[in-house]
């Protein structure tokens, strides 16, 4: 199957892009930076499998359309869609500009629309396809400093049971995963008391890799999941339990 992660440069999107392809998929690997898009790409084919690169802001309409059309030409139709892409913002409520809350909200609600309806019309005219949103645990519990990301997240996670709802009795299973921590350069970042007081409270003791989360998405894409619609699942080390 061919499957298109956006926001795959890096972070927890490569690393779905690289079990996708482990997986047998063909990549379309999607980043903002077009050089970081390549890079996974490179992973991806050194180790034998097949993707291509393509760079791409996805809350932009007209990126978007343009780059479905270099995705249709050089591998085809995405059957298997993962809307990854996004980044982080922490400010007080009322030190979030208009335009950093429009931002984070063009990028990961805006993006998530944008590509999921690029997509969808080949899907459903085939009866088959995969969407998988990569929401937060934030998005379930709120994030102090984060009024702008973790409500970027819910919109994510109500938008993948409406749209589950809508669709999947025409054959396209609609997810979404909400990761707890994770060792990204975004939290490796944070301060060594944060990342100690945290995992504290976190039963599992430890943060997540992005291999992690790369495996649940490769469960969500597989037939195993053939059940799982409109659901949320959340590799959290058991920051949230639901």
């Amino acid at each position: 199957m061919i499957a298109l992660v956006t926001g795959a440069g890096s972070g927890i999107g490569a690393a779905i892009a690289l079990r996708l392809a482990q997986d047998g998929h063909r990549v379309a690997v999607n980043d903002l930076h077009a050089e970081a898009a390549r890079a996974t790409a490179r992973r991806i084919t050194d180790a034998g499998r097949e993707a291509q690169a393509f760079a791409a802001d996805v809350s932009d309409e007209g990126m978007v359309e343009t780059m479905m059309e270099e995705v249709r030409a050089t591998l085809g139709a995405p059957e298997i869609l993962v809307n990854n892409a996004g980044f982080g913002h922490q400010a007080p409520f009322l030190e979030i500009t208009p335009d950093q809350f429009d931002r984070m909200f063009a990028v990961h609600v805006r993006g998530t629309y944008l590509m999921t309806r690029a997509c969808l019309p080949e899907m459903l005219s085939k009866g088959q396809g995969i969407v998988v949103n990569v929401a937060s645990q934030l998005g379930q519990i709120g994030g102090v400093e984060l009024v702008h990301y973790a409500g970027a997240k819910a919109a994510i996670i109500g938008m993948t049971k409406s749209l589950a709802r809508e669709v999947s009795a025409r054959g396209v299973r609609v997810n979404a995963v909400a990761p707890g921590p994770v060792n990204t350069p975004l939290v490796e970042a944070l301060s060594d008391d944060w990342k100690a007081a945290k995992k504290a409270e976190l039963p599992l003791g430890r943060f997540g890799e992005t291999e992690e989360i790369g495996g649940v998405v490769s469960f969500l894409c597989s037939p195993d999941a053939a059940l799982f619609v409109g659901q949320t699942l959340g590799p959290n080390s058991g920051d949230v339990m639901l």
